[in-house]
């Protein structure tokens, strides 16, 4: 890798995943809304957001192995030009079925894409500019995220729902061009030497990343109710408008945009990625700790603040975590490693979804409020103890061989 960060590259990469962000909740928000006005039940809608979940989660052995084997710049423009073809296909699609068909197959290509753009990242810079250009990253990400949702009311208002997704096809066509802009690339794994560092490489064999993973997916299963109930408790229990639920929903957002942008500029003065692997228990435990607390909220205001906090932990835990895999997992595996991840993340978060419907249907809202965050604090101290001790076998001195000193020469028996 170059010494000198290609800054360039960093932000032709953020912005095609804030254009392809925005694309992608843009489709999503628009289907969701057409099912909704259709007379769809429940349970087409819920079909739909597993059919944009459950590609990540089943096909991430195999994506991550293509991110580490196959050129970047082919597999960039090839899945971009798919899935143009696909979102092309949806916006002429009128059956429930063919539509819940068309976004696995569009969702299998951001499989794909997904893990070879954030294994790209770090080719880009130096490892102490890392944290930052995971910090951008994140950023244009969230930023396109924020502009869907209202993008789509106002657009399936006026024109539909075809036209948000010819905009979505359209935003495809982005990721094409950054593949062929991004000078950067990962090709066949690298020198033979690389090649046998990554095969080497298995998520269980480094403790320290694994037992991230786990405490990062075990938090996330705990919590992730939270996105089913929260309407309930502040449309029902709370008493808001629509409108105070859009804000209270928006600040989450927004707390992660600001915590990419300050954990962004901050990381890299923490060295190491056992210390890196600590804060991020300290972030778990931010995101939490103000969903609990907001179950004693009174007023649907009071949750805006707690919300901006809690999403600015989640979204210094996301720069952290693609921090320690840049740092820890060789070059030619990280396809894997990002892969495992969001698989892990987006596993364990379709079982909150799964749990969340239920449990609304036979508690109260607030109680169950402060259930998810307390199964999240929950999971963060039961993460506690293997952490410390993959932390621990990380600083524990290597034993020198027999008759070596400290610094290379010889002792006499």
């Amino acid at each position: 890798m170059s010494f000198t960060s290609r800054w360039g590259d960093v932000y032709v990469a953020a912005g095609a995943r804030a254009v392809s962000a925005c694309g992608d909740f843009l489709a999503a928000t628009s289907l969701a809304l057409a099912f909704q006005q259709s007379g769809a039940g429940g349970t087409a809608v819920s079909a739909l957001l597993l059919a944009a979940s459950v590609p990540l989660v089943v096909l991430a052995p195999v994506a991550g192995r293509i991110a580490d084997r196959v050129d970047s710049r082919t597999v960039l423009v090839v899945a971009g030009v798919a899935q143009a073809a696909v979102c092309l296909g949806l916006a002429f699609a009128t059956h429930p079925a063919a539509i819940v068909a068309l976004v696995a197959v569009l969702a299998s290509g951001l499989a794909v894409t997904q893990p070879t753009l954030l294994a790209l990242l770090p080719e880009m810079v130096r490892p102490q500019d890392m944290a930052r250009a995971s910090g951008i990253n994140q950023t244009a990400g969230l930023i396109g995220m924020l502009a869907a949702p209202a993008l789509a009311g106002v657009l399936v208002g006026q024109f539909g729902v075809r036209v948000p997704l010819l905009l979505d096809a359209a935003s495809y066509l982005t990721l094409v061009a950054a593949g062929l802009l991004i000078r950067t690339r990962r090709a066949g794994g690298g020198t033979p030497a690389v090649r046998a560092a990554a095969r080497g490489w298995r998520l269980r064999g480094d403790r320290l990343v694994l037992t991230m993973v786990a405490a990062v997916a075990a938090v996330v299963a705990g919590v992730s109710a939270i996105n089913v109930i929260e309407v309930f408790f502040i449309r029902e229990t709370l008493g808001a408008s629509t409108t105070m639920f859009g804000l209270v929903s928006a600040s989450w957002a927004g707390g992660m945009l600001i915590g990419a942008v300050v954990f962004g500029r901050l990381g890299h003065r923490i060295a190491g990625a056992a210390r890196l692997v600590r804060a991020i228990l300290l972030l778990l435990a931010g995101a939490c700790a103000p969903i609990t607390l907001g179950a004693a909220a009174s007023d649907a205001l009071l949750l805006v603040p707690l919300w901006l906090i809690g999403g600015a932990c989640n979204g210094g835990l996301n720069v952290f975590t693609a921090v320690v895999i840049a740092e820890r997992v060789p070059a030619a595996a990280r396809g894997r490693a990002f892969a495992a991840l969001s698989s892990a993340v987006q596993g364990a978060g379709m079982a909150g979804l799964v749990l969340g419907g239920p449990l609304v249907d036979a508690f109260e809202p607030r109680l169950l409020v402060a259930a998810a965050g307390g199964a999240g604090l929950l999971a963060v101290a039961l993460c506690v103890p293997p952490v410390l001790r993959a932390v621990r076998r990380e600083q524990r001195p290597v034993p020198l061989p027999a008759g070596e000193s400290s610094d290379g020469a010889s002792v006499a028996a």
